[in-house]
């Protein structure tokens, strides 16, 4: 049996699906809770390659996959992040992007700490998977994490959960558009004109049409091959569901998959 420190929870989705923010609200709500951002995997911008002349930040080749291996797997085994000294992406540039204003009423995030806080208190599943031991839950956003260059370098592998959120190419521009840009190791990026309709779509739709029927990223979700995989999402909503729905749908999901993990009194299972 292995006595796992930390139940790691992948949230991926298109960029602008809302990952960040879900994680952002799920750590507020779950007690010993942290983020792990994909992007703080970047590698240097001299290293990052090009697509249709422009700096492609937006694919796996960007992405320092076995540090991200490696950070996971420390953070199964202790429940902590790596040494800061070893590790410096402790010091997330993610966490200095905006995210703009919080799209979830104050009244529904009160409503799921109630709920978090029943389930945690004594004769409630809750209780001995996370008030009585010492299990932290780390969730992960990015917007590639079960994507073939991912599974092939094993990140899905050490994932407990994994939360997979629909957007439209539509509300994605609209949204990624909105944003001013972001911090980088080496200053700041700005999207470039075009850039997500030449980069950032493209990528997303090759990476992830094999999750759909027919490769249609906008169309219908495969619910053989999600099972097979073991990810979750809202199927029966559509693609631009309200944040709202979706915290609230991630709250019970999350409880749920714990429980199962765990078993309903808490007891460990094998990973």
């Amino acid at each position: 049996m292995e006595d796992r420190k930390a139940f790691i929870v992948g949230i991926s989705g298109a960029s602008s699906s809302g990952k960040t923010t879900l994680a952002r609200l799920l750590r507020d709500v779950f007690p010993n809770t942290f983020v792990l951002h994909e992007d703080d995997f970047y590698r240097a911008e001299t290293e990052l390659p090009y697509k249709d002349g422009l700096l492609d930040w937006d694919c796996a080749q960007a992405i320092n996959i076995p540090d991200m291996k490696r950070a996971l797997e420390h953070i199964r085994a202790h429940g902590t992040f790596p040494s800061e000294a070893v590790w410096p992406f402790v010091d997330s540039k993610e966490d200095q992007n905006s995210i703009g204003e919080c799209p979830v009423p104050n009244a529904a995030i009160i409503a799921a700490r109630a709920k978090v806080s029943q389930w945690l208190q004594p004769g409630h599943p809750g209780h001995s998977i996370l008030t009585t031991s010492n299990l932290r839950i780390c969730l992960l956003d990015g917007f590639l994490l079960y994507s073939p260059d991912l599974e092939a370098g094993g990140i899905p592998s050490l994932l407990d959960a994994k939360l997979f959120l629909l957007v439209s190419k539509e509300r994605a521009t609209q949204r990624r558009e909105r944003r001013d840009g972001y911090v980088t190791l080496e200053g700041f990026w700005a999207d470039p004109p075009g850039y997500v309709e030449k980069v950032v779509w493209p990528n997303y739709a090759e990476a992830h049409r094999g999750l759909f029927r027919d490769g249609d990223v906008e169309g219908t979700l495969d619910g053989e091959v999600l099972r097979g995989k073991g990810i979750l999402a809202q199927t029966d909503r559509g693609l631009d569901v309200d944040m709202e729905s979706t915290f609230n749908w991630a709250v019970d999901t999350l409880m749920r998959e714990l429980e199962k993990a765990f078993g309903k009194e808490g007891g460990r299972v094998n990973a």
